[in-house]
């Protein structure tokens, strides 16, 4: 079905998990007062990204109030909105949910924790086990955050379990200058689209805005059309609301002109990759 996808390229504070439930409520109220279906927000939207030694202080259980608020608010909106989880057993994850109707539609756990330059995420996080795609009113989604992206194995599970739309929640830091563009933008807007494309699917990539510690997020959040085209682009290093009007026809065309999906052997590839893995001993 067609539906309308608010992309919230917000600036949270570091550590302040209140201050930042209050900034996203705002985001909210503003995105259904437009008319929007969805709302998705960057990576560690509810903490900041920075976090080092705060992990354990800015973690939440998915019963705490601020998530129970949350679970709130998506009665009258979908939402996508990434925190840090903590469990029964005091593991801490970069995470994501999807809330709809009042309800916890999927939660998804950071795969890929990114350890070079910038980043030093295994240090302080766990690490999630599981790409799953799951069912929302708009269709059926996947979920990605950040790092997970870069790794093509993961978007490709995701599709080959029936995913036509990917949510790629991101805290991704300015790196780069190429001429009179940003290297990481660039990077990033080849990504998506190159994924999109080959996948035949949608990508809503939202990216967070402002500093921590000196380092500067760039935003730039996009919604990529299954053609692999960029249909709408948020600002570079400003706070933004993107909004997206996500249409059912234009996938049904792009299956039919370009059916890769349809023509994927997932028996060749599990065969290829169980002779790989027994051929290296595992």
């Amino acid at each position: 079905m067609d539906f309308t996808a608010v992309l919230a390229q917000i600036k949270p504070k570091l550590g302040c998990v209140a201050d930042n439930l209050a900034l996203i409520e705002e985001e909210i109220a503003s995105a259904q007062a437009a008319g929007a279906d969805l709302i998705v927000f960057p990576e560690l939207a509810l903490s900041g990204y920075f976090l080092k030694d705060l992990v354990p202080e800015v973690a939440r259980r998915i019963d705490a109030p601020e998530i129970l608020r949350l679970i709130e608010l998506s009665k009258d909106i979908s939402i996508a909105i990434g925190f840090v989880e903590e469990t029964d057993d005091y593991h801490f994850f970069n995470s994501a949910l999807y809330l709809e109707d009042g309800a916890i539609r999927h939660l998804h756990r950071k795969v890929y924790l990114p350890t070079y330059g910038l980043f030093d995420e295994q240090r302080y996080l766990a690490r999630g086990e599981a790409f799953r795609a799951f069912d929302t009113k708009f269709g059926r989604f996947g979920m990605l955050i950040c790092e997970d992206m870069w790794h093509l194995s993961a978007s490709y599970i995701l599709a080959m379990d029936g995913a036509t739309t990917l949510l790629c929640l991101s805290s991704s830091p300015a790196r780069g200058i190429e001429g009179d563009s940003l290297g990481s933008a660039s990077a990033w807007q080849k990504l998506t689209s190159t994924t999109a494309l080959f996948l035949n699917c949608r990508v809503l990539y939202c990216n967070r805005v402002g500093f921590e510690d000196g380092v500067n997020f760039w935003g730039g959040s996009e919604y990529i059309a299954p053609s692999g085209e960029s249909v709408v682009r948020g600002a570079l290093m400003e706070t933004d609301q993107v909004t997206a009007s996500v249409n059912e026809g234009a996938l049904r065309r792009e299956r039919i002109f370009s059916p890769m999906m349809r023509d994927e052997n997932l028996f060749v590839t599990m065969q290829e990759l169980g002779r790989i893995a027994r051929e290296r001993g595992r």
